[in-house]
């Protein structure tokens, strides 16, 4: 690896870690706002084909006939309610809670109008958009 392919890669690993850390930021401070408001950001995985965008995001314990899609030019928004798990027996005690819960809103930039969501899958806690690359542009 050339030094200048080892600076590429650092400056891209030290851009996502601010990224993770102003999604983590903004997720802390949204906790103590109306449980109306939307509280934590799911966290996604944005993959790209030669003809398609894959967008998978984390939900574990999300209903899924609780989530909302909403398309909007230039993004989609995620949106639902995961209720905290009081399923503990009689006596317990909660030691550690990480996985985060209320409701929650993840906006994801796209270039809609060059996308087309073909599908959408729900398995095992994760929900998997995929949009076909649209070969022109639409009006």
């Amino acid at each position: 690896m050339s030094s200048w392919e080892l600076r590429n890669w650092m400056w891209a690993e030290a851009l996502s870690m601010f990224d993770e850390a102003e999604r983590l930021q903004r997720s802390f401070f949204r906790a103590g706002r109306e449980a109306a408001e939307a509280s934590w950001e799911p966290p996604i995985d944005l993959i790209e084909t030669a003809d398609a965008l894959v967008l998978q995001v984390a939900l574990p314990g999300v209903a899924e006939d609780s989530i909302a899609l909403a398309a909007e030019p230039g993004a989609i928004t995620i949106s639902a309610l995961r209720r905290f798990a009081a399923d503990a027996p009689g006596g317990a005690r909660i030691h550690r809670v990480e996985i985060p819960y209320g409701r929650f809103s993840r906006r994801v930039p796209l270039p809609s109008h060059l996308l087309e969501r073909v599908e959408k899958r729900y398995a095992d806690g994760c929900l998997t958009l995929t949009f076909a690359k649209r070969t022109k542009e639409t009006p």
